[in-house]
């Protein structure tokens, strides 16, 4: 385990000790303030051979990323990007994204990304709604570390930014999922069997979310 660099965090929220280990941040020890050194080693070794498979599936991903090059993923489609001097927006031009150059370009992507999330969204979500007689709280496009998407008891729905660098169908099943808990909150068998009248392969779909949700990045 040595071997694999991790860094620590202190969390006033935090009430045990957690491991995280993804794409951007690595692995990351997440301590409450007044753990110790000894309890954050223990957990290491207690959970070294999980950290070490999603160390390796780490790799995979971020192998994944680079062979895209110099192309980003846009609901099954891969856009180029071009960077271009002076450049502050994200202008996408048929299959070509324009974007700034240098250390701009990823704040840009995710705010250009987050723009068109709420596009993509939000008609899919109203027509959903309507086939399925609900109504919804309000819309809402963030970017959640450990979820896709949720749907609140008011319903509120929240989707993931980060939903478009999958291809459409996978996204169609997210927007299926969250508006079916706004008749079943649980997933008990009855929540499965309304999902499945509206989106019959939502087995395919979400296991593709599964093995690919990783590589979900910019």
């Amino acid at each position: 385990m040595q071997e694999i660099p991790y860094s620590v965090r202190r969390s006033d929220r935090a009430r045990s000790i957690r491991v995280t280990v993804d794409a951007t941040r690595g692995v990351e020890l997440v301590l409450p303030r007044r753990a110790t050194e000894r309890e954050a080693q223990a957990a290491v070794r207690e959970l070294g051979p999980w950290i070490e498979r999603r160390w390796r599936e780490l790799g995979r991903t971020r192998a994944a990323v680079a062979a895209r090059g110099g192309a980003v993923p846009y609901l099954g489609e891969l856009l180029t990007l071009v960077g271009e001097p002076g450049r502050v927006r994200v202008a996408r031009r048929d299959g070509v994204l324009f974007v700034p150059d240098g250390d701009a370009r990823q704040a840009a992507l995710e705010r250009w990304y987050r723009r068109r999330a709420r596009a993509e969204i939000a008609p899919r979500l109203e027509r959903a709604c309507g086939l399925a007689g609900h109504g919804y709280g309000k819309l809402t496009i963030r970017g959640q570390r450990t979820r896709w998407a949720s749907c609140s008891r008011t319903g509120t729905m929240s989707f993931n930014w980060r939903l478009l660098l999958a291809p459409e169908p996978v996204v169609d099943y997210v927007v299926w999922h969250e508006v079916c808990h706004l008749q079943v909150m649980d997933h008990s068998p009855r929540f499965w069997q309304l999902l499945a009248g509206f989106c019959p392969d939502y087995r395919e779909r979400a296991a593709w979310l599964r093995r690919h949700g990783a590589t979900l990045v910019l």
